[in-house]
């Protein structure tokens, strides 16, 4: 997918664990792995907007496009 997400950069920088995150944004930390890892298909606008609230940071500081790595078509 050529969708990055940059969710672990974030919680380094802010010194939070994925339990924490996964707590304060009201997701489980099942479903935050699998946005951190990079399985997920999507993601709401409003799990977007609470993990940059708690985070305290862009949505571009946790997505990013990397051109070349998609499937093709």
């Amino acid at each position: 997918m050529p969708i990055t997400v940059d969710i672990d950069v974030m919680l380094a920088r802010r010194k939070m664990s994925v339990g924490v995150l996964a707590d304060r944004v009201g997701i489980t930390p099942a479903n935050l792995a699998v946005l951190k890892n990079g399985r997920a298909k999507a993601v709401r606008f409003a799990t977007l907007a609470a993990l940059c609230e708690v985070l305290e940071c862009q949505p571009g500081d946790l997505l990013r496009w990397e051109a070349g790595n998609g499937t093709g078509g």
